[in-house]
């Protein structure tokens, strides 16, 4: 059963592991980092990071369960409140995890989290423009393509063009 749920300091190994084992997966989809981000100690500063951003409210780092076993990562980042109202959404799965409509049951997942838990008004979702795979995804979660932005991000170590795509809460106002 595929389920999501808070960062802990205790995933730092399992996490470090992944990404070693996935460099070639997620290096056209990543920005690229310093080596020591697949380390134990990468890992244990990176959810440091996360957690700390959670306590502030900006961010929702998950990890991506399957039957006990850690197959990814999702967030809802940039948390912004005021008249915004809003947040990004992200995720990656492990390469042999592909396929098998985890991103769809956590792309649902974060939403609901979105708009039930933090009363958000939208999510954003980005990728990149040969990324159909997760283009597919969000559609199917009911996510629009807005539009294109060039040199969105810095993935693969140059700025890429992305389309971005937004999921407005379907009830309005509450």
């Amino acid at each position: 059963m595929i389920t999501t749920r808070l960062i802990a300091a205790d995933d730092a190994p399992a996490l470090a592991d992944l990404l070693v084992a996935n460099h070639e997966h997620l290096a056209r989809w990543e920005p690229r980092r310093d080596p020591g981000y697949a380390t134990v100690d990468g890992q244990r500063a990176a959810i440091d990071d996360a957690l700390r951003q959670y306590e502030a409210g900006t961010q929702v780092p998950h990890v991506i369960v399957d039957d006990g076993r850690i197959v990814g990562r999702t967030a809802l980042s940039s948390v912004i409140r005021g008249f915004f109202q809003s947040c990004s959404l992200s995720y990656w799965v492990a390469a042999a995890d592909t396929g098998r409509g985890i991103g769809t049951t956590v792309a649902r997942s974060m939403v609901r989290i979105a708009f039930d838990e933090l009363d958000l008004h939208r999510v954003q979702a980005e990728t990149l423009l040969d990324n159909t795979a997760s283009q597919r995804v969000l559609e199917r979660v009911g996510f629009t393509r807005i539009g294109v932005a060039p040199a969105f991000l810095k993935i693969a170590g140059r700025w890429q063009d992305h389309v971005l795509f937004q999921l407005v809460r379907p009830d309005g106002e509450r």
